[in-house]
């Protein structure tokens, strides 16, 4: 018996599909185990008093974000380019509002 091609692929669409909900099924036994592990984490971050997640080795900048100052990529010079390849995979800081945006300059009267 010779098995036509869209019997083939009616089978193949069938396996797979099996296949993706047994994913799920899989996800659901292992979330236990998950969120045991992860309040193992949290109570080591505590205990180690640890503060961020080091994202990158390379740069100090990308390495801890919230500890770095907005000019920290361009030390070298202004105009320098980026010296490590995650730069360029890390977002730019947001700016934030300035001394002179909160208090703008009032004219003295004379």
């Amino acid at each position: 018996m010779v098995m036509r091609r869209s019997d083939a692929f009616i089978t193949a669409l069938g396996v797979l599909s099996v296949l993706f909900v047994l994913t799920f099924a899989d996800a659901g036994m292992k979330i236990d185990g998950a969120r045991q592990a992860l309040e193992r984490e949290r109570a080591l971050v505590q205990g180690l008093g640890l503060t961020d997640l080091c994202l990158f080795t390379e740069a100090r900048y990308t390495r801890h974000p919230t500890q770095a100052d907005l000019h920290t990529p361009f030390q070298d010079h202004p105009l320098a380019l980026e010296h490590f390849p995650t730069g360029s995979l890390f977002p730019p800081q947001p700016v934030y509002a300035t001394d002179a945006d909160i208090h703008p300059q009032t004219e003295i009267p004379d």
